[in-house]
């Protein structure tokens, strides 16, 4: 595992003592909160695009696994960037099958918001889209663990981005009343990303469902609309 060691090292390096402190309070890793027990080196995002991009191309999926399984949210994330790498620059379907399937092997190491919304539309999002298996989203999207739900809502970016809008609505839709706030951010994300492709889609969509959304959904939803319609919504006017 000499490959490892030099990303870790690498990592190390470029350890800024300030994000050291920070981070754990901005991924909310106290007792109880949704990152609990998380661990940061302190590195920030670009330098961590640049080791992956260093190194994704010398790289195996075995040496991988060490990395997405590292306690230091660094790790796991350059790991993501790596295996991002490697998904889009293969033609080879085999390959991307192999990949998916570490990605979706692995998915108990993909358990923070950046983690899932930096990678999940990349690889399994794009992948359920161009081989039509929306089954791989689905069964996310029905599971029990939020970080589950997420990647399949997020995880439908790469449909909103193709101009496909259902299984994004699906999704929406069935988990609109999730207990975490941080569901309901990813589902108002990647409805005002639909509205922004599609205005339309997301009025009608508003229309039918606003008024049972929770707040943070409809803000993030019309966060792009007139400010009038927006404040129409917000006032319950339609």
């Amino acid at each position: 595992m000499e490959i490892c060691n030099q990303i870790f090292e690498s990592l190390n390096v470029l350890s800024v003592p300030e994000k050291v402190e920070f981070f754990p309070k901005f991924f909310k890793t106290g007792k109880g909160e949704y990152g609990e027990g998380d661990l940061f080196l302190g590195v920030k995002v670009p330098d961590q695009r640049l080791v992956a991009k260093e190194y994704y191309a010398k790289i195996s999926l075995d040496e991988l696994s060490t990395l997405l399984s590292s306690k230091y949210h660094e790790h796991r994330l350059t790991a993501l960037f790596m295996l991002i790498s490697k998904f889009e620059k293969t033609k080879d379907k085999a390959v991307k099958e192999e990949i998916v399937e570490f990605y979706l092997n692995h998915l108990q190491h993909i358990n923070n918001w950046d983690l899932v919304d930096s990678s999940c539309y990349k690889i399994l999002g794009r992948y359920a889209f161009e081989n039509q298996r929306e089954d791989l989203l689905r069964k996310l999207a029905v599971s029990s663990e939020m970080w589950h739900k997420r990647i399949a809502v997020v995880g439908t970016m790469h449909y909103v981005k193709k101009g496909a809008y259902e299984l994004t609505k699906e999704f929406v839709t069935l988990n609109l009343t999730h207990p975490h706030d941080l569901m309901h951010k990813a589902n108002g994300w990647l409805l005002r990303e639909m509205g922004q492709k599609n205005e339309q889609e997301l009025l009608s969509y508003l229309n039918q469902y606003y008024k049972e959304m929770p707040r943070t959904c409809l803000r993030y939803a019309i966060e792009k609309l007139d400010e009038e319609v927006r404040q129409d919504y917000l006032k319950g006017r339609i």
